[in-house]
């Protein structure tokens, strides 16, 4: 999720512009609210006009679908708002229709989007990872469970997470005359959408609806405030630890060594051995082949944490 610090963003300050990319039907619009520029993944507002079709068909990279206003019929069956779909890379989903339009949001997470007609899943698909849920009717609201946790009167319901990199989706509220006056940041990316409603942050003022951000780790923010209370959807792509402070003047590489200090402090035993100059390759016997593909992040004693080998042939 390597994307610039995109904060604030008001989607209602630009146009929709037309689907044009390959496969995809007409009649679908999009506002990029922002994009990685090195492999494509994204994150969209979306627009279907009335009468949208789309034929039975799969994505190469997994995606997320939120929808906000209007219905979206797949299949048989009718989804209106609030309605979350996850679909991994190669799952087909049914047709997909739009008699009245609707609008919604879609993130795509590893990958440029892309629409193949299809009516059976790619051989390799994970379909047991694909999930639906009307999010407004079917879910209850929860009190923050991560800790150090939020003040109360913010609630979330969690969507989807990814138990190996704990990363997750998920609907956040903030009741009226919600306010914490401290400064959080994060080890993780996180975005967010406001669906419905203002809150003001210290550092970014008013966020209103339509408002969204991508903030990249360690990046203050906070105090927060709400009047009138909120209805958002936020990602993140790993854990979500709130490293809470009353400094503003921080900046990236003091939030993050303190970050380092406490896992020093915490787990003084991980830490030290991940800092062996060794050719440390770090398995999860759970996720072997991240490590035996080579395609996981790792390092060799070097300082470059973030590089990734190429596949190796099988010799046969």
């Amino acid at each position: 999720m390597a994307r610039p610090h995109i904060e604030p963003f008001v989607d209602r300050d630009v146009s929709f512009k037309k689907m044009t990319l390959p496969g995809f039907p007409k009649g679908m619009h999009y506002k990029m609210l922002s994009l990685d520029t090195d492999d494509g993944a994204c994150s969209m507002t979306c627009l279907f006009e009335p009468g949208y079709r789309q034929p039975p068909g799969m994505s190469y990279t997994e995606y997320e679908f939120f929808i906000m206003s209007g219905s979206i019929k797949v299949g048989d069956k009718v989804w209106g708002p609030g309605s979350y779909f996850f679909v991994p890379a190669g799952v087909a989903m049914e047709e997909l229709t739009s008699p009245r339009g609707a609008t919604g949001l879609i993130f795509y997470n590893y990958g440029e989007p892309s629409f193949v007609e299809s009516t059976s899943d790619h051989k390799n698909a994970e379909r047991n990872r694909f999930a639906a849920v009307n999010s407004y009717d079917d879910m209850q609201w929860t009190s923050t469970n991560f800790y150090p946790a939020t003040a109360p009167g913010c609630m979330v319901k969690i969507l989807r997470f990814d138990p190996r990199t704990q990363g997750f989706t998920f609907l956040y509220c903030m009741t009226p005359n919600f306010w914490q006056d401290n400064i959080s940041y994060h080890d993780c990316c996180e975005e967010a959408y406001h669906i419905w409603g203002t809150s003001w942050m210290m550092q970014f003022g008013d966020l209103p609806t339509g408002g969204y951000f991508w903030r990249p780790p360690y990046i203050n923010h906070g105090a927060f405030a709400s009047k009138l209370g909120i209805l958002a959807i936020g990602r993140t792509d790993t854990q979500l630890y709130n490293h809470f402070h009353f400094n503003p003047w921080t900046n990236i590489e003091e939030n993050r060594d303190r970050a380092a200090n406490r896992i020093m402090q915490w787990k003084p035993d991980l830490y030290k051995w991940i800092n062996t100059h060794g050719h440390n390759h770090p398995v999860d016997f759970e996720y072997d082949h991240g490590h035996a593909h080579g395609d996981m992040p790792h390092h060799h004693g070097d300082g470059h944490v973030e590089h990734k080998h190429k596949k190796k042939r099988r010799r046969r």
